[in-house]
């Protein structure tokens, strides 16, 4: 029987990041998937695909076969988890292979929006508006404030300026493995400066909007209620340090060069463009090819999993050091996620104009309302207005409507292993905002936070994020308590983690697999010199 010098369990954009870097560094390199696509939360479907994704369960809407054109044979297309993706372009290590010159990137004019219910006695409509225009922003944020919070624009700009201004060293910063800062281009005086004065912007913004201290920079309600929608694409009680991160980094890129970018057609785009580059440099992929214990696994020189931290334990267990099996053991999950996906026969019909210009838009009020929704989940309670999360591809990517029809798509923040079907409670949250809303949709589909592992075994109870939002999590290793050098390895000799489970976190950036990759290569294959990742030609 052949040996294989790497197996890669799992295929979303950290495996494949892995897969790529080590097949590119001459390596033979198989992929394994248990669903019958590649991509992990990074797939999209048509249609009558998504119907056929995963079996229906309990709480899971069906969903009908909408929006074929009958004369090109089109199908509504859908993002089964990410659909807006900051880091396609931000992250190094997509930056180290090119994507943005692989794939078409779009970027709506504005990034993200909130909007807010009307001040009490009034009936106009309000909301937060980031465009990628930061000096527009500050002017809206200005404006949209009451007669004490004309100061708010300034404080936008002083909180997040120097973030975007120094966007790669920000994102290097971030996106390290929190060991090492060299990374593939070495540690140079020059980069040490750029990346140390990245980390002094960044600490006490933090600090501040991490801790209680959060409502001292704004006064008026718009400002905060706009950063605590970005801190809300983690799953965590809020404030948090690890909410506040988000927030910075992400808020940052928006109003960074190319802002919050969409890939069209899908982030299928981004799947395909790893894939074919695997291909091309030999690597091979199995689908539909779950891996439950060793005798699932062919043989090979070293082993990297983006899976939940569990399945190492599940399929190495016997091989595991008690430290390291204990601590895969006591590793904890977060907050659920339920997906609501939407067939629409017409734009969403915001009340402010501008907020129907965001592909991304942030679903739940002020921040006190936010953080109380976020606080029922923490506790296990249902919120009657959950936090959303909402896509519009449509905005950037006109060809996604077809035949008058256009998909939305949406997460609904709910206790872990909730069956709860949140469509209406989504709809509702959409209408609050978007008066007439209910008038332009034609289906809606929900998976409950309890069957998102059907669709990607790393859901475990709906948590996307692979693992509990805390600051420790995001810089230990899964299930740790204190430091660990290496947080991909897993105690067993050749046999790494590579998921979002390990740092710098969750995320599409690839990051994990990378960081990962070059350990493999250095400790298992001794080569020291990480490949080239760059497109042919380029």
């Amino acid at each position: 029987m052949r040996t294989l010098d790497v197996v890669v369990v799992g295929s979303g954009p950290n495996g494949l990041a892995a897969a790529v870097t080590l097949a590119r560094a001459g390596l033979g390199v198989r992929v394994l998937e248990e669903q019958a696509t590649a991509g992990g939360g990074a797939r999209t479907f048509g249609g009558a695909e998504l119907a056929g994704s995963a079996p229906a369960g309990p709480g899971e809407s069906s969903w009908p076969v909408l929006g074929a054109d009958a004369a090109t044979g089109a199908q509504l297309r859908f993002d089964l988890c990410s659909a807006v993706h900051p880091m396609a372009w931000a992250s190094p290590f997509f930056r180290a292979f090119g994507l943005a010159d692989r794939i078409e990137l779009r970027t709506p004019e504005v990034s993200y929006a909130q909007p807010l219910d009307p001040r009490p006695g009034s009936r106009a409509a309000r909301a937060g508006i980031a465009y990628r225009d930061l000096d527009r922003t500050v002017a809206r944020l200005a404006a949209e404030g009451t007669a004490g919070s004309a100061s708010d624009g300034a404080a936008w700009r002083a909180l997040l300026a120097p973030l975007a201004e120094n966007w790669q060293a920000v994102t290097a910063l971030a996106m390290s493995d929190k060991r090492g800062l060299a990374g593939p281009v070495g540690l140079t005086p020059g980069r040490l400066a750029t990346i140390a004065r990245a980390a002094l912007d960044f600490g006490p913004g933090l600090i501040e909007q991490g801790t209680s201290a959060w409502g001292r920079r704004f006064a008026g309600d718009v400002a905060p209620a706009l950063l605590t929608g970005v801190a809300a694409h983690v799953m965590t009680p809020l404030p948090s340090l690890a909410g506040a991160g988000t927030a910075l980094l992400l808020g940052a890129l928006a109003h960074a060069p190319r802002g919050w970018a969409l890939p069209v057609g899908g982030s299928q785009a981004i799947v395909d463009a790893l894939v074919a580059d695997l291909h091309a440099h030999g690597g091979e992929i199995e689908t539909s090819r779950p891996v439950r214990s060793r005798s699932d696994l062919p043989r090979a020189r070293a082993y990297l999993f983006d899976t939940a931290p569990g399945v190492v334990g599940q399929v190495f267990g016997d091989r595991l050091p008690a430290r390291p099996r204990a601590a895969l053991r006591r590793h904890r999950f977060g907050g659920g996620a339920a997906k609501v996906d939407l067939v629409l026969s017409g734009p969403v019909p915001w009340a402010v104009d501008d907020v129907g210009r965001a592909a991304t838009v942030h679903l739940g009020g002020t921040r006190e309302q936010l953080a109380a929704a976020e606080a029922d989940v923490a506790a296990g309670r249902l919120p009657g207005r959950p936090v959303c999360l909402l896509s519009d591809p449509a905005v950037t990517d006109p060809a996604r409507e077809v035949a008058g029809l256009r998909p939305l798509w949406a997460y609904a923040h709910v206790p872990a292993g909730s069956e709860q079907d949140v469509a209406d409670a989504v709809v509702g949250q959409i209408e609050r905002f978007a008066p007439g809303f209910r008038d332009v949709v034609v289906a809606a589909r929900c998976v409950p936070a309890a069957r998102m592992a059907a669709h990607n075994a790393n859901y475990v109870g709906g948590d996307i994020g692979a693992g509990v939002a805390t600051m420790p999590r995001m810089l230990a290793a899964p299930g740790a308590v204190g430091w660990r050098w290496d947080p991909y390895a897993t105690g067993v000799e050749g046999v790494y983690l590579c998921s979002a489970a390990t740092p710098p976190g969750p995320g599409v950036h690839g990051m994990p697999g990378w960081h990962a990759a070059r350990r493999v290569l250095l400790r298992e294959f001794e080569i020291r010199r990480p490949p080239s990742l760059a497109p042919e030609g380029s």
